[in-house]
């Protein structure tokens, strides 16, 4: 959520960022400021009406000690006029409060200057390209989903037999891959010092609110109506959420966590060949990363996490690429994304592993989430950041594509301290 004193000073460039966006109300900038003067005019009313119960209040002390009660009683009864006017300018604060708050929810957050124009994903830039071959497979080189099949690694039917479509099976040297990468994926992320950690995997409403999630992707997240609860779609929420109405100082600075989790999404309106196999999932796994910084230091941090999901990706031997998101395509919350994408040769299509991005003081706004500066004068927002360190289903999918062979699928050097084995035959 931005600041209201940011739209104010900043009105111009948050008119840019949201015409950058397509967003189609940009009226309700002109609204939110036209409410907040009527909130600093109800303010203004208010504290007049306290000086004056002040000021009586020391006149009724005078008048009593003077032994002057009828003075007193009648000066009392006007403070009963002002008390009602007070409770009125205080009901009628909170009402322009709560409709200040929700049109701040509806308010994407500002973007970078650097977010290319564009309207949806064909208009991401390019910003790092694969510059090695792309691997050569055999003549007969299958999808993903059917060397799951062959090699006994993803029981698709029956995982839909048990849930849905959506939530595939893992079995054998399949559940042992995806282990493998898990803690492969980890043990990266505590040698770059994120500290790691095991949130819950469901969140209440206002976790869901504090990272964005509510009200912009309501009807994607997977909602417990008994509990008022929400099944995680990333673990961004719960462990961003570890902050939230937390004053922080400045010296604890960079907080870096990791955590591994699945996910769930509702996926609504996702069908078609691309949603085929691991290429779209209602249940998945994923590590992140989550880095709260300083407002100076979040750009330098953004860099830091990207350079860390790449070296994975690099490690893993996997043809990647790294898109800028133009405005269109980012994300509600977000300032600046970097997609990175692994290339499926057996499908020859690029499929996304990771988004990285810096939110700026957009989540840090609705966490409530401060720190003192050294000086102590006084706090301000700090800098939320995340990505995917990685998602796993089409991470696991390109694996078994890219690394097919005639004698049959070899696992990536990194992963075979983890999986035991270096070859699925």
């Amino acid at each position: 959520m931005l600041p209201i004193q940011f739209i104010r000073e900043e009105k111009q460039r948050v008119l840019q960022s949201l015409e950058k966006r397509s967003f189609k109300d940009i009226e309700i900038l002109d609204r939110i400021l036209q409410s907040d003067d009527k909130r600093k005019s109800i303010q203004l009313q208010s504290d007049e009406l306290k000086a004056q119960l002040n000021q009586i209040s020391k006149e009724i002390g005078l008048l009593m000690k003077e032994g002057n009660k009828a003075e007193a009683e009648r000066a009392k009864s006007n403070t009963s006029e002002i008390k009602l006017k007070l409770d009125a300018l205080e009901a009628e604060n909170r009402l322009v409060l709560e409709e200040i708050n929700q049109m701040l929810l509806q308010v994407p957050n500002c973007l970078k200057t650097e977010v290319p124009f564009g309207k949806n994903s064909d208009d991401n830039e390019v910003f790092k390209d694969w510059t090695k071959d792309f691997p050569s497979l055999p003549e007969n080189a299958l999808a993903h989903w059917e060397l799951a099949l062959k090699y006994k690694l993803i029981d698709f039917e029956t995982g839909v037999k048990i849930t849905g479509a959506g939530f595939p099976l893992y079995t054998g040297k399949g559940a042992k891959l995806q282990r493998a990468l898990i803690n492969f994926f980890l043990d990266e992320a505590e040698m770059a010092g994120f500290e790691e950690n095991i949130p819950p995997h469901v969140v209440n409403a206002d976790s869901a609110m504090g990272t964005g999630q509510l009200p912009d992707k309501e009807g994607q997240m997977y909602y417990c109506p008994v509990d008022d609860l929400y099944l995680i779609p990333t673990a961004e929420v719960p462990l961003t959420n570890i902050y939230r109405d937390v004053i922080l100082n400045e010296e604890q600075f960079p907080i870096k966590i990791a955590g591994y989790t699945p996910c769930f999404r509702r996926e609504a309106g996702s069908y078609g060949a691309h949603v085929r196999g691991l290429n779209r999932l209602h249940q998945f796994d994923k590590v992140e990363i989550v880095w709260i910084e300083h407002p100076e230091k979040s750009a330098e941090a953004h860099q830091i996490m990207c350079k860390h999901v790449e070296q994975l990706l690099e490690k893993l031997g996997l043809p990647y690429r790294i898109l800028k998101l133009c405005g269109g395509d980012t994300g509600f919350a977000s300032a600046l994304t970097f997609d990175f994408e692994t290339y499926s040769a057996a499908q020859k299509r690029w499929l996304e592993v990771s988004s990285v991005s810096n939110f700026d003081v957009f989540q840090a706004n609705r966490l409530k989430l401060r720190f003192k500066s050294k000086e102590g004068k006084g706090t301000q927002l700090a800098h939320t950041l995340n990505g995917s360190a990685l998602a796993l289903p089409r991470i696991v999918a390109t694996i078994l594509e890219n690394y097919q062979t005639e004698e049959g699928i070899i696992v990536p050097e990194v992963l075979r301290k983890y999986t035991g084995f270096d070859i699925i035959k």
